[in-house]
């Protein structure tokens, strides 16, 4: 995955610090950085400086994460400086389930506009009907999270 950002150095502090991706390689020449997502090899994420009078463009990227990852991601983002978001981008305190995978998510904007995703499958049934819906309305739910949870203790 390549994203393309207006300041290297800003955007370097931002997913390295932030949100935890592991630095690869840096080609100060070009004005390009690397960050490995998950272990050495598995994948990456390029940021590569536009080049001025570039219209800027953004994506949307999702991160596979453990669930109890997802579920602390609000009150972690918030303890940074980011706004977390639900999936019509509205700040939230808590993830939602986007029923027809299921899978718990929890949204949010890196400096340059892209908008990022935490994302955690859930090991339910999945429920198309149900659309996307809050937590704590998948958790009160007869599959909740207890089951994921138990079957996912740090997935």
């Amino acid at each position: 995955m390549h994203l393309t950002v207006r300041d290297l150095v800003r955007s370097i502090q931002f997913y390295r610090d932030l949100v935890g991706l592991r630095l690869a390689h840096i080609s100060s020449a070009r004005q390009i950085a690397f960050f490995w997502i998950g272990a050495a090899g598995n994948a990456m994420l390029g940021l590569w400086t536009a080049s001025a009078g570039t219209q800027p463009v953004t994506s949307h990227t999702a991160f596979r994460v453990s669930l109890p990852d997802v579920l602390a991601a609000p009150r972690t983002l918030r303890a940074a400086g980011i706004v977390p978001l639900d999936f019509d981008e509205r700040p939230t305190d808590e993830p939602v389930v986007l029923a027809w995978m299921p899978a718990a998510s929890v949204y949010f904007r890196d400096p340059d506009g892209h908008l990022l995703e935490y994302i955690a499958m859930l090991h339910d049934e999945p429920r198309p009907a149900d659309g996307v819906v809050p937590w704590h309305i998948w958790e009160l739910s007869a599959v909740g999270p207890a089951r994921n949870l138990r079957d996912h203790p740090g997935s």
